[in-house]
């Protein structure tokens, strides 16, 4: 773990309430890996008292890019910020996703984001694609609005499928429906890897026991602290038979699907 107090933005796009910032921090780019999370002080004053906690969307050299939407008052100040602001940045933390075995090999990675939840899986595309391990990115969104990173994913020639609940752009219907034809008619795959709100990771779990393949999550929680101080983003993960209460920022945000116990 981190901390730069003065992270500097490269560079800024946005699709309405999405943003993409590119920051310049070497202490944190070369540490940066998918799944793992920073935590952004949105404002100089106390007002939010708390970081924010956003998902690394990738990195190149000593630059990474944090990519969000705006959903409240912290991330509505981070929407504000301009290249050349600042940031207090603290990262990379947690644990993020672990790359196949070479019995997974055989097929190809599936990786499943749900709106924002496309962020680590971006990242961990290009990662994969680096050590040759054959990846297809299922993205979803409520409406093709809500899809901004599919113009990211076509224009780094990363095999991909869309679909948005109102059918605005490509498949009409949840990404978990992309993801059950894709397992149906694609035959084995060499794992799968997920992010997005917690109903959506559910189905891949249970997809995922039912194909009999290895997944990934990326839980959401709410985080105050992002190092395991506060115990305030605790899930019910099993492990040997036994269930437990685990802080998703220190032994996650990323869990193999077996292990987690939903409400």
């Amino acid at each position: 773990m981190m901390v730069d107090p003065a992270a500097r933005i490269i560079n800024k796009e946005t699709w309405g309430p999405y943003f993409l910032l590119v920051l310049e921090s070497r202490s944190i780019a070369r540490r940066a890996w998918p799944g793992q999370f920073v935590m952004v002080k949105a404002s100089e004053t106390t007002a939010p008292l708390l970081r924010r906690p956003l998902s690394l969307a990738g990195r190149n050299g000593d630059r990474f890019q944090l990519f969000f939407q705006v959903a409240g008052q912290g991330t509505a100040l981070l929407a504000q910020k301009e290249p050349e602001d600042r940031l207090d940045v603290i990262g990379p933390l947690g644990r993020g996703f672990r790359l196949p075995q070479n019995n997974q090999t055989a097929g190809v990675n599936i990786l499943v984001g749900g709106g924002r939840g496309i962020a680590p899986l971006l990242f961990l595309a290009g990662e994969m694609r680096a050590v040759h391990f054959p990846v297809k990115v299922l993205y979803g969104g409520r409406t093709a609005a809500d899809l901004p990173l599919r113009d990211r994913l076509r224009a780094g020639d990363i095999p991909h499928a869309c679909s948005t609940d109102d059918g605005s752009f490509g498949q009409k219907g949840l990404v978990t429906g992309l993801l059950a034809q894709e397992l149906k008619t694609k035959g084995a795959a060499g794992g799968i890897y997920a992010c997005g709100p917690e109903p959506m990771l559910k189905t891949v779990a249970e997809l995922a026991a039912s194909a009999r393949l290895p997944a990934q999550l990326s839980l959401e929680s709410h985080m105050g602290c992002g190092f395991g101080a506060c115990w305030g983003c605790v899930k019910k993960i099993r492990r040997d038979g036994e269930e437990s209460w685990v802080k998703v920022c220190e032994e996650g945000p990323v869990f193999p699907a077996e292990e987690v116990v939903w409400p």
